[in-house]
């Protein structure tokens, strides 16, 4: 399972069972000479060939046993192991640092780093970075959590995804919706192009939301500064993006600051809350592996073709659900996009 809102996990399920010499244990549960390759904490990386090429799914580590031992039928047990990407190591250890002078960023390269990962780190926009730390930051959570907080005061993401090149992953902080090359198109109702076995969208006019209010801003003498986000900020992957077309019937709330005492601070969180009533349209489907011969990715973006002018053209992978069966492998995914209408004339075939 690969998702943007928490770590990529897996699950694999093993039919199991023993014979006449085997009274003692099963004997994939042999302890002797540590043999029991999935006991906790084991690495599993599971990789998928298409056609000639090599694709790593997950890169990560044992967490779970679910042992179904069967009482009158043989060979009827399974083991089921399940586990968590390599983030999981980052969420271990509590521990007090202190990082002196130090903008978030820069902190944030430097954790990943101690990781052995290949850091992608996305600095956010100078307006939203003092000139000056005035405090020294202090982490008490673990490495994952006070990352994941610092992603949070710029409504940013946080993952860690394998690369092809097995043992090696990659962290990546950055904004939640990144434009670049799609992947390769959703296709339906087209015939022998077809690589989609099933797709529903569903349109939520109820979800957009509005934020005003004020807030007093420290830095420039208390005075009061009014906060209005009225739509999410572009890029839009839509030509008609929901905040804009259901205006003036889009759900208004009033800001609360929480607290905050800037007017960047308010604005980033006014910016993040509104951010949240984007998902307008929500596809979910099926793929069919062999036909679409490739892996889709989530956090990254995916055009779909053949569902009509409203609902063609590009979407942000939120989620791709892999189940590898013998002789079958399906990918179940969600899509999410802020509005009706395609935003391209082509796609990636």
């Amino acid at each position: 399972m690969n998702t943007d809102c928490g770590r990529d996990g897996f699950q694999i399920t093993f039919s199991i069972g023993r014979g006449k010499n085997d009274k003692n244990d099963y004997p994939i549960f042999n302890t002797i000479n540590n043999l029991f390759f999935l006991r906790p904490f084991t690495r599993v990386i599971i990789i998928v060939n298409i056609g000639i090429t090599q694709k790593i799914l997950i890169d990560g580590f044992i967490t779970q046993h679910h042992f179904n031992p069967s009482p009158s039928v043989p060979g009827k047990s399974s083991l089921t192991i399940m586990g968590e990407d390599y983030s999981i190591l980052m969420d271990m250890l509590e521990i007090p640092i202190l990082h002196p002078n130090q903008p978030d960023f820069v902190i944030v390269n430097k954790i990943i780093l101690r990781y052995g990962l290949i850091p992608i780190v996305i600095p956010p926009p100078q307006i939203f970075i003092p000139l000056a730390v005035d405090n020294d930051p202090v982490q008490t959570d673990t490495d994952l959590k006070y990352i994941l907080q610092l992603a949070n005061k710029y409504h940013y993401i946080f993952y860690i995804e394998p690369t092809d090149t097995p043992l090696v992953n990659k962290a990546i902080w950055r904004p939640p919706l990144q434009m670049g090359s799609p992947q390769k198109s959703i296709t339906v109702n087209m015939s022998s192009f077809n690589n989609c076995t099933d797709i529903k969208f569903q349109n939520n006019s109820l979800k957009p939301e509005a934020i005003y209010g004020i807030v007093q801003d420290r830095l420039a003498q208390n005075i009061t500064v009014p906060v209005i986000v009225p739509a999410p900020i572009p890029p839009f992957l839509s030509t008609r993006p929901a905040h804009l077309a259901n205006a003036p019937f889009v759900r208004t709330k009033i800001f609360d600051s929480k607290g905050e005492d800037t007017i960047t601070q308010a604005y980033l969180n006014a910016i993040a809350e509104v951010d949240k009533s984007r998902d307008v349209v929500t596809a979910t489907g099926e793929l069919d592996t062999i036909r679409y011969g490739e892996i889709l990715r989530s956090r990254r973006l995916v055009s779909v073709r053949g569902v009509g002018n409203s609902y063609d053209g590009l979407y942000y992978v939120k989620s791709v659900m892999h189940k590898i069966e013998i002789g079958s492998y399906k990918q179940h995914f969600i899509l999410t996009r802020e509005g009706l209408g395609s935003t391209i004339s082509s796609v990636v075939q």
